[in-house]
Parts: structure tokens; C-alpha cells; sequence
């Protein structure tokens, strides 16, 4: 191949690489957010959350670094899972979710505008 087809190659490599780390970044910075509610998630959620920032972080990985798929599975992964137990959480069947002994099991208050406006 010429010079100048490995230099495509190259380029076109380099902004995939980019554009995958970008997504994990992103990923990774929506998975933190969710944080803030391990406490009412229970240990499954606290496993998903420290799971996949752990894999994230470490350098042994199933493709290797300039390949970020494998990272942003995980994330997506986690952020799903968890995703789905702050809905379990907040459609009030506190049942559904691993709690610990002690744990805090009252209902979220829902989010969004729900209630209704007069205009005067």
C-alpha cells in the first residue's frame, strides 16, 4: 500500500479511538452522577457502580486501550442496571431492590413537573 493509504488508515484510526474515548468519558461521567444514590440502590447497585469504574480504570482489558467498546459495554452495562433500580426505587415496590439490614425503604419522591399550574 502507498504512503499515503497508511496515512488515511492512520488518521481515520486515530479519530475512532477518539471518538470511542470520548463516549466512555461520557459514559463514565453519567455513571458517577448516579452516585450520590447508591445509598438507597442497595449492594447490587453499589457493585455495578464500583464494577465498572474499577474496569474502566484498570489497564487489563479484553481489547486493548485505544479500543474503548469493551469499556463503554461495561458502562453502559452498569449505567442500565442502574438506571432501572432508581425506577424500581421510585415506582415505590421497595421490595425489588437488595437492601442491606437497616436499610431505608420509603419511596422517592416522584420527579418532574406533575403538578397542575392556574394561569391567573
Amino acid at each position: 500500500m502507498s504512503r499515503e493509504t497508511w496515512t488515511v488508515i492512520l488518521v481515520l484510526g486515530g479519530i475512532v479511538a477518539v471518538a470511542t474515548l470520548a463516549g466512555a468519558v461520557v459514559l463514565a461521567l453519567r455513571v458517577l452522577r448516579t452516585r450520590k444514590l447508591l445509598g438507597e440502590l442497595g449492594a447490587g447497585g453499589k457493585v455495578a457502580f464500583y464494577g465498572a469504574l474499577i474496569y474502566t480504570v484498570l489497564p487489563v482489558d479484553l481489547l486493548p486501550d485505544p479500543i474503548y467498546l469493551d469499556d463503554m459495554g461495561i458502562l453502559a452495562g452498569a449505567l442500565l442496571y442502574l438506571t432501572r433500580l432508581v425506577h424500581q426505587r421510585r415506582a415505590g415496590r421497595p421490595g425489588s431492590l437488595d437492601h442491606g439490614v437497616g436499610a431505608d425503604v420509603r419511596p422517592l419522591p416522584p420527579r418532574g413537573p406533575d403538578r397542575t399550574r392556574t394561569r391567573r
